[in-house]
Order: structure tokens, then C-alpha cells, then sequence
């Protein structure tokens, strides 16, 4: 499976935001408030397109794909109908990893990332560990029932805040999707217009 491992807070810290959400990434973040390297402090001008490359990778980084899924993401978005940058973005919040980790089952979307993979989950009652899956509305993710005894930990150290588009039964450990989210339901910080004036260049 095709997956960054460097330093996230590295990421965190070029992007001025935390990108996983970590409480280490934010104690990073307001030690050192500037991009990393030698001329990170340094004041740069920055050209339109750097500034559509900038958010691309912020939003590439913050979902955990590499350039090959960012990019066939919003190939097929744009093959679709609606507004291509919405649809974009509610297939990056419908992969499988994601849905995990918004549903409060893991911490970060890399600890959710690496749960799927390690097969700790089921779909619908079937066990998958592809990550970058598209889920369907009205699917429903489970633990599966070996692994329950460490997610019940993970709970306890954590208070995640679910969207409405989810429904999570802790209880069970397990949570359905609901309904494909609307824009104003995903980050409003992502600027997606941008992302799409960098491919379609």
C-alpha cells in the first residue's frame, strides 16, 4: 500500500496547520509557527500558482494519499456530475480510512489508516483492509469482534466528535453512514477551487 511515512509535523509545519490532529502536531505547531529548513522564517512572495500548489498539497496531506490518488480523485470527480470540487472532496470523505477515523474510532486518519489495514474492521460483516476503499451510504463499519478489547482503550483516552452524517454506537463499536456529507458539512478551510485551477491548467 502507497503511503507517506516521513514526519507529519513536517507537513504540519510547510502547511501552517495540523494536518492529523494530533496534540503533538499543535504543541509543534505553536513552538515553531514557520515552514521547516533553513529559510523557513524567511518572508517569500508567493506566485498564483504556488498558491493553488499549496493547497493541493495541504489537502493531499491532510487526507494521507500520495500525488497518483490525489490526482485519479479528482479525475473521476470531474468525470461526474455536480460541482466537481464537491465531489471531490465527499469521495475523499467517503474512503474507508476516513470514514473511521470521523466516526471517532481512531485518533488520527494515519492510526485509522493503519487499523484498516491490519484487518480490524468489517464492512457490511466482511472483512476489509483496503484503505482507500469508496464506501456507499447505508454501509456499516464494525470492529471486528478479536480486535474490540484494544478499541475499548482507544475510547477511553479520547472524546471524538462524530458529524451528523455518521452514527456511531460506541457500545458496539461499530458506525453507519448515514448520508453523504454536504459541503458546508466538510472543512471550510479547504479551498477546492484552487485544486481545481492547478489540474486544470
Amino acid at each position: 500500500m502507497a503511503r507517506y511515512r516521513g514526519s507529519v509535523v513536517k507537513h504540519s509545519r510547510s502547511a501552517g496547520t495540523n494536518l492529523d490532529g494530533s496534540a503533538k502536531t499543535d504543541k509543534a505547531l505553536k513552538k515553531r509557527p514557520y515552514a521547516p529548513g533553513q529559510h523557513g522564517q524567511a518572508r517569500k512572495k508567493v506566485s498564483e500558482f504556488g498558491v493553488q500548489l499549496k493547497e493541493k498539497q495541504r489537502v493531499k496531506r491532510m487526507y494521507g494519499l500520495i500525488e497518483k490518488q490525489f490526482r485519479k480523485n479528482y479525475e473521476i470527480a470531474s468525470r461526474k456530475k455536480g460541482v466537481t470540487g464537491t465531489v471531490m472532496l465527499q469521495r475523499l470523505e467517503a474512503r474507508f480510512d476516513n470514514l473511521v477515523f470521523r466516526s471517532g474510532l481512531a485518533k488520527t486518519r494515519r492510526q485509522a489508516r493503519q487499523m484498516v489495514a491490519h484487518g480490524h474492521f468489517m464492512v457490511n460483516g466482511k472483512k476489509v483492509d483496503i484503505a482507500s476503499c469508496i464506501l456507499k451510504v447505508g454501509d456499516v463499519i464494525s470492529v471486528r469482534e478479536q480486535s474490540k478489547a484494544f478499541f475499548k482503550s482507544i475510547q477511553e483516552s479520547h472524546t471524538p466528535l462524530v458529524p451528523h452524517w455518521l452514527d456511531t454506537n460506541f457500545d458496539k463499536l461499530e458506525t453507519v453512514y448515514k448520508l453523504s456529507p454536504e459541503r458546508e458539512d466538510i472543512d471550510q478551510t479547504i479551498k477546492e477551487a484552487l485544486i481545481i485551477e492547478f489540474y486544470s491548467r
